[in-house]
């Protein structure tokens, strides 16, 4: 049918134009003819059999369905049409740019009016904000760009690209054809053929889902992984295909093993091709709305016109209502519709902000129900709606919004008790974190845009939904309440989470209600009012049952009620209680005569003495869950609006009542009444009074809180980051982490820190610190209130230990103060009041009596801390007060049991004005005394010193012979040293602690190695090897494309000793396997341990032997053959050789035989190996390990190629170390790192193909086995030199060969060097590579001693190499600069955002143009890959593997590295079991990583660190710090790093 369907396609877009004249009644015939259309081709085009074909699919729709209608809209052909549409178009000035999973995101912490005012990318880069403080994320898909918006933003709402157009956009006409474009039809044409459907839900895993599609449809487990990755994407996908039945049966052998069945749905092929044609219609409109502002604004009016049936008929009202029946593919489509439609305008957005108000209960009730995540449900919108500030006020105040969130979420929280609070069931802390999120979150949305004027409607309106908030509040107020348990343990924890995530959630509201109270007076004292009036309804009966009873103390008393907090039931949730304190802070000026101080302070005051016992250790049969608790409501995200308000209400009831009488309620609270009322009363815990101390100074010394004391905010957080660097050095994340946010995720901290701290930049590791400026520590108060034990005694410790280096009184006095604001100004009356100088004074004689059950030193402390803060207020502080006080201060002052607090109390006693010695007195006094003492002190050492001085001389006198004898030894054994030195070397073994002389013949002593096959030098990464069983290692291709590389951490050991330690690890990693079936950081199947001493990984061992051959200092070739008689002479012993093992050539090899005896003067002989049983053995087990790993097979000791895999693997590592040095910097000699040191073949290969440094190594090391010598033959150290000058020579000629200018040849080149002297300089360039590895192997091969020139860095290097190695310098046949290649890292860009933009444009190349959720990049070649994901899991070496384990194979010889680019995390890998996690080389501005990107600082490239990661891969180290990463860290080993 489809067959021509250009003309025919033409055809119907003619008729149609002709049938659709503008006329009346041409709606309807249009509308008629669409649907009669889309009825007859969308079946037969879309889902028309089992597999889908996308682009065949779309392609057809395009021409038969979508094109037409464009026909119609541009009047001609689209092509022409839409271009001049767009360029006629004036477009919005939003960007709107909706953002894909992963792309960055940037929010201006200087400009933005909230946190979710964000720009992408481009827009950021052009705009003002990139020189301000900003915020970098990444985004989560689903929101748009504010780049336009002047609501978003304070400053430069507008980029480069987007800045601000006034000129007037052209209306379009509204066409007929717009209804059609969002509806499609429902009465369809039956066949007789379903789909079986599967859709996504958040409830199942992959392998859940794998494993039940294999036994219900019968499929293969790569097709199930196929399946279950297009549901994970789009939401759906079809696994059946055929009739009613058999589709059927597939749904009816839904078995998963969990109790909720897979979401499956048998659907006519109809309704599924409607479904389809439905989504490609909305991505079309999406499209077509983009080449005019006019058609979008058509497309809003349409989508919000009302239909027939009234409220909710719109199409818009359709869509979100039905938004949770949608499937996730469907449901992002048309939210991006929408954003891009109705959210770009400030007049449709108000519309259906409008609309979404109205109908937000039901969306939220629907997303309950719903098993998606937020992200792909249209509440999720609600952030791109109520957090414009205009929107946000109307809706509270046309719609009210404030009520309806906190109505829909109060009923979401339907379980409370008897009294109406909230009561919540175990394991629900999940759901009301959700709940929290949902709701609270979006009232916070609302809020956090603070209104500049007040309507009287805005006044009620948010006073209404103040009530509904102070609801929620009442629900809370005295929930989960506790009772001490005594006896027995508590047997099961009560649940406690869901309450205290509920708390936390709601802190940032509820200071947030505060700020908005707090900007209308009127408002204020009505939501005061209000408050005070749910409190009073909430503790109507506060006295809880008990009898009223009267205290009475040094003349005073009060009535009170009964109360036992270690009896009673009490709750440490007060949010009531907490709001009215806030609220209370704000009325400056304006009286309440309602005030009940008692009944204010009751509950707050039971909750510190709940902490203030559970700290003395009296609810330890509790359990953990109180201890939680009590944790959390001191901690930073909650002690704002818990116990920082608690402290509030109790100042607030000081500051309203007689401070007597509080300190008695206090007292009673405590259960410390009877203590200080009754003389003779023992029975008591000192921690109590200790605490009750503490809060006393709280009382009186918080005042750093605006409203309280005479300050302002940011004096408030310069004393909480003074206190924080009081403890220790801190970074920049830690000091965020312990200050509190505000709604917009600030903390303030940047405004202050230059003023208190320094700023100490990192190093190559660790972390940037802030360091307390000296001038600052006058500020610190050892009692600072949001200290916990652990801190503050590491504070003092640390403030101590500063006082004493700068040779000051370690007393630790209160710091001044500022003044209190005047509404509680009376509450500094409590500490001039009779029972508190009753109490201090108590404790101070319990102090003098030296009574040890009735006060302890911290008790002294805290006292004489309130005392001196006494002092310290001249003008409340007579002498006839408390002379008995200062009577016991002066008693203590020389009590020998007080050592410690002796600077405290001498400091009280001259600060006291009216102390009976004068102060200058007593302070020229303490000074002469401690002079006196110093100068004591200082003559004792001097004489202690003379003494021993006079005894040295007197010793040596008596025994002036024996120290000339000595003398005389030393310089003799240092002699004789300096001759043997270097043929003599002794070795201690680090298992057995013996010291053995290196020898040939004596036991063998090894060091630990690790062997591994690498690609650090490689040039080219596409070269494997294809059957390692046949495989010829012999020639090395210059390539280098994979080596063979030793390294060692130098750490000797007898070669017993070792074996010994090797079987006792493999039989303790049997019994370990047996009981613990997990990977360990080494594999022992594989030969694999660690070193005994440093824990570096291990696979074998190296013998440690003396040079090979040991020649003299001074090589000598005269009277050896020439180079040319040499090669004679070997040719005929090879010759001889090759015809010696072939028996079909006897006769021939006889007369060969004849004529090399008369040409060759050292007969061929066989002799003894030198070496001894052991160390032959070792030499066997490493040779045998180089040829398992290098070429990955099984070990075979007979193999003929394990000795050229040794030589190759010394050949690379001495290339390797050769590079690193020369990379660095560093001379040849000068820093080296640990070392230690066939058959005919016709089809040899080209000169081009061999690596002549391996070729080098092999024949020096195989030449003895060809000459049938011992190592002592002199003609060895000729052979030695001249095959180095074949090789050498046979160098030269590849260099020749292969140097090239553009395309002509060498010889062609040599006529366009420019000089000489050019070429002379390129021809030792190219040479020194060669020489300098040569350099290195004849050194550790002969025991020549590198000259002094050498061993540093200087001019004229390559004629000491040359001299060296016994070369002319002359050597005028080198061409062309071809120095060695060390494998870099790739490059990596300074802003890491770059990388964050590579990554979100990288699609998953085996899931059809899905974004990948893990994309990775290969440091070693720069490929990005999807990690972390079934769908692009390859098969290796039978087992399924992650994309960056299959990589590793490919690139690095089974060793990566690798970013983690949306987690900012390096990646190490070794193999598919070993991995670890690295630190990245992208820091802030504060030195710190950010991995996770949970911060959101700018990250930039630090190149030191970087550096230091290249030189773990270019030194082979990256499997030595998997290892220890992993045996320092036992949770790596649990991961399962091949799925990476």
């Amino acid at each position: 049918r489809f067959r021509g369907g250009g003309g025919g396609g033409g055809r119907w877009r003619r008729s149609w134009r002709r049938r659709c004249r503008p006329s009346t009644g041409a709606c309807w015939s249009l509308q008629k003819e669409v649907y009669q259309h889309l009825a007859y081709y969308v079946p037969k085009i879309y889902c028309r059999g089992p597999n889908p074909a996308p682009q065949r699919e779309d392609m057809l729709a395009q021409h038969v369905l979508l094109g037409p209608m464009e026909w119609y809209l541009c009047g001609e052909d689209p092509a022409f049409g839409f271009p001049k549409l767009e360029q006629a178009n004036k477009p919005s000035h939003l960007c709107g740019r909706v953002f894909k999973v992963g792309e960055p995101t940037y929010s201006c912490r200087d400009c933005a009016v909230d946190p979710t005012c964000v720009l992408c990318m481009e827009c950021f880069l052009g705009s003002i904000h990139r020189e301000h403080r900003y915020r970098m994320t990444t985004s989560g898909g689903g929101g748009f760009c504010d780049c336009g918006d002047t609501e978003a933003w304070k400053e430069g709402p507008y980029c480069q690209k987007h800045e601000l157009n006034t000129s007037e956009t052209a209306e379009e006409e509204v066409v007929t054809v717009k209804t059609s474009c969002f509806k499609t039809l429902l009465t369809v044409e039956k066949n007789d053929t379903y789909y079986c459907m599967l859709f996504n839900d958040e409830v199942h895993t992959y392998e859940q889902v794998i494993y039940t599609l294999q036994k219900a449809v019968n499929c293969t487990q790569k097709e199930a992984i196929g399946f279950a990755t297009t549901v994970d994407r789009d939401g759906r996908r079809s696994v059946r295909y055929g009739d009613f039945q058999y589709c059927d049966q597939a749904k009816s052998r839904n078995t998963s093993r969990q109790t909720k069945p897979l979401k499956v749905q048998v659907m006519h092929s109809s309704i599924v091709a409607h479904q389809s044609f439905g989504l490609k219609l909305l991505t079309w409109l999406g499209s077509v709305i983009g080449y005019s502002d006019g058609l979008r604004r058509i497309l809003c009016q349409v989508g919000l016109q009302e239909g027939p049936d009234g409220e909710n008929s719109s199409l818009v009202d359709k869509l979100m209502l039905y938004d949770s029946k949608l499937w996730k593919g469907a449901r992002n489509v048309y939210h991006q519709l929408f954003m891009s439609s109705l959210l770009m305008d400030l007049k449709y957005k108000k519309l259906f902000a409008i609309r979404f108000a109205r109908n937000y209960e039901r969306l939220q009730s629907d997303f309950m129900k719903d098993d998606h995540d937020r992200e792909f449900s249209i509440a999720d919108l609600s952030i791109q709606i109520f957090t414009v500030p205009s929107l946000a006020r109307m809706l509270i105040t046309e719609e009210n919004l404030m009520t309806t969130i906190i109505k829909t979420f109060m009923d979401h929280l339907r379980h409370r008790d008897i009294q109406g609070r909230f009561q919540f069931e175990r394991y629900t802390a999940l759901q009301i974190k959700i709940n929290s999120y949902l709701f609270i979150n979006v009232l916070r949305y609302v809020l956090i845009s603070k209104p500049t004027e007040w309507s009287e409607d805005l006044r009620h309106k948010f006073l209404e939904g103040f009530d509904a908030f102070l609801e929620l509040l009442k629900c809370m107020q005295g929930m989960d309440p506790i009772t001490r348990q005594v006896g027995q343990h508590i047997e099961m924890e009560p649940e406690w989470e869901a309450a205290f995530t509920l708390q936390m959630k709601l802190t940032l509201v509820i200071s947030m209600m505060q700020d908005w109270c707090a900007l209308d007076e009127k408002v204020l004292i009505e939501a005061y009012k209000k408050c005070l009036t749910v409190l009073m309804q909430c503790h109507s009966g506060f006295t809880d049952g008990e009898q009223p009873i009267v205290l009475s103390m040094c003349g005073h008393s009060v009535e009170t009620i009964r109360y036992c907090v270690s009896q009673e039931k009490v709750s440490i949730h007060l949010p009531v209680s907490r709001l009215l304190a806030g609220l209370h802070v704000l009325l400056s000026k304006t009286e309440v005569s309602e005030l009940s101080p008692p009944m204010l302070i009751e509950h707050p005051l039971r909750c510190l003495v709940l902490c203030a016992q559970v700290h003395a250790g009296m609810w330890r049969r509790n359990g953990f869950s109180l201890v939680n608790q009590i944790y959390y409501y001191h901690n930073v995200k909650c002690r704002r609006e818990m116990f920082d308000k608690d402290i509030v209400m109790l100042q607030t009831g000081v500051s309203m009542m007689d401070p007597n009488h509080f300190l008695m309620i206090m007292l009673s609270r405590f259960e410390l009444y009877q203590i200080f009322s009754t003389p003779d009363y023992v029975k008591f815990k000192n921690t109590k009074i200790m605490i009750i101390k503490h809060y006393y100074i709280l009382f009186t010394g918080e005042r750093f809180s605006p409203g309280i004391g005479q300050v302002n905010a940011t004096d408030e957080i310069k004393r909480e980051i003074i206190h924080q660097l009081s403890i220790r050095p801190m970074a920049h994340s830690e000091l965020v982490k312990a200050l509190p946010e505000d709604e917009n995720r600030e903390t303030g901290m940047e405004s202050v820190i230059e003023e208190v701290a320094c700023f100490k930049k990192p190093g190559l590791t660790g972390r940037g610190l802030y360091e307390l400026k000296p001038e600052c520590t006058k500020n610190f108060n050892l009692y600072f209130y949001h200290f916990s034990r652990a801190e503050q005694s590491k504070a003092e410790e640390a403030q101590r230990k500063l006082k004493r280096q700068n040779r000051e009184d370690t007393a630790l006095p209160p710091p001044a103060l500022p003044p209190f604001c005047p509404l509680f100004a009376s509450l500094i009356n409590i500490l001039q009041s009779d029972v508190m100088l009753c109490i201090m004074g108590t404790i101070l004689q319990w102090a003098v009596e030296h009574n040890g059950y009735a006060w302890s030193e911290s008790m002294l402390q805290r006292v004489c801390f309130l005392i001196l803060k006494l002092c310290m207020l001249s003008d409340y502080f007579a002498p006839n007060n408390s002379p008995s006080i200062l009577a016991m201060l002066e008693t203590l002052q020389n009590a020998p049991h007080l050592e410690v607090h002796k600077d405290m109390i001498r400091w009280i006693l001259k600060v006291n004005l009216f102390y009976i010695t004068p102060q200058n007195c007593g302070k020229k006094i303490y000074k002469a005394e401690r002079k006196r003492k110093a100068e004591i002190a200082r003559l004792r050492r001097e004489k202690i010193m003379a003494q021993m001085s006079e005894m040295q001389r007197h010793f040596i006198n008596e025994n002036k012979e024996l120290f000339q004898q000595t003398l005389e030894e030393l310089d003799t054994s240092a002699s004789g040293q300096t001759r043997v030195a270097e043929h003599r070397q002794v070795v201690m073994c680090i298992l057995c602690q013996e010291e053995q002389e290196v020898k040939v013949d004596s036991r063998a002593m090894v060091l630990a190695a690790f062997i591994q096959r690498s690609t650090v030098l490689s040039k080219n990464r596409n070269r494997i090897i294809p059957d390692p069983e046949k495989y010829d290692p012999l020639f090395m291709h210059p390539d280098l494309s994979c080596g063979t590389h030793t390294g060692s951490c130098g750490h000797i050991m007898h070669a017993h000793c070792w074996q010994r330690y090797f079987d006792a690890v493999q039989a303790k990693e049997q019994r370990r396997q047996q009981r613990l079936r997990v990977h360990t950081s080494y594999d022992v199947e594989n030969g694999e341990f660690l070193c005994p001493l440093c824990e570096c990984l291990s696979n074998t061992v190296i013998p440690l032997l003396p040079p090979p051959r040991v020649l003299f200092n001074r090589l000598d070739f005269s009277g050896q053959p020439n180079l040319s008689q040499w090669i004679k002479t070997i040719s005929l012993q090879m010759k001889a050789r090759y015809l010696l093992r072939d028996e079909d050539h006897s006769s021939k090899s006889e007369e060969l035989c004849i004529s090399i005896c008369e040409n060759v003067t050292i007969l061929m002989k066989k002799t003894q190996n030198p070496y001894s049983e052991s160390i032959k053995e070792m030499l066997t087990t490493f040779g045998t390990a180089t040829y398992k790993v290098g070429l990955k097979v099984h070990p075979n000791e007979e193999d003929p190629r394990v000795p050229i895999m040794c030589w190759g693997s010394c050949a690379y590592t001495i290339q390797t170390i050769e590079r690193i040095l020369a990379d660095e910097d560093k001379p040849l000699f000068g820093h080296l790192p640990s070392l230690v040191p066939n058959e005919k073949n016709e089809n040899l290969p080209c000169i081009l193909d061999i690596d002549m440094f391996h070729l080098l190594v092999s024949l020096v090391l195989s030449f003895p086995a060809i000459h049938c010598q011992d190592f002592s033959g002199v003609s060895l150290g000729t052979g030695d030199l001249h095959l180095f000058h074949l090789v050498t020579m046979a160098h030269i000629i590849q260099i020749l060969l292969t140097s090239s200018t553009g395309n002509a040849t060498f010889f062609h080149a040599l006529k366009e060097v420019s000089s000489g002297w050019h070429l002379w300089r390129n021809l030792k360039a190219g040479i020194m590579p060669f020489l300098r590895c040569s350099a290195l192997f004849f050194h550790y091969l002969n025991g020549v001693p590198a000259p002094s020139e050498l061993q540093v860095n200087g001019a004229n290097q390559f004629e000491r190499l040359c001299s060296y190695l016994s070369l002319p310098n002359n050597l005028t046949c080198l061409f062309q600069e071809n120095s060695g290649i060390l494998c870099l890292l790739i490059d990596l860009p300074d802003d890491y955002s770059c990388l964050i933009n590579q990554a979100s444009n990288f699609s998953c190349p085996k899931s059809g143009g899905d974004k990948s959720r893990a994309p990775t990049l290969c440091l070693v070649c720069g490929t990005m890959l999807c990690s972390q994901s079934y769908c692009c899991q390859t098969e290796l070496e039978g087992e399924d593997v992650g994309a960056c384990t299959a990589h590793t194979y490919t690139c690095g010889s089974g060793v990566g590295i690798f970013l983690r680019v949306r987690e900012c995390q390096v990646l190490f890998l070794a193999g598919k079991t070993k991995g670890c996690f690295y630190p990245p080389p992208y820091l802030d501005d504060y030195g710190e990583t950010d991995q996770g990107l949970r911060r959101g600082n700018p990250l930039h490239l630090c190149k030191e660190r970087f550096k230091k990661i290249q030189k773990l891969w270019q030194q082979h180290s990256i499997t030595e710090e998997i290892g220890h990463a992993q045996e320092a860290n036992q949770t790596l080993v649990g991961i399962d790093w091949q799925h990476l």
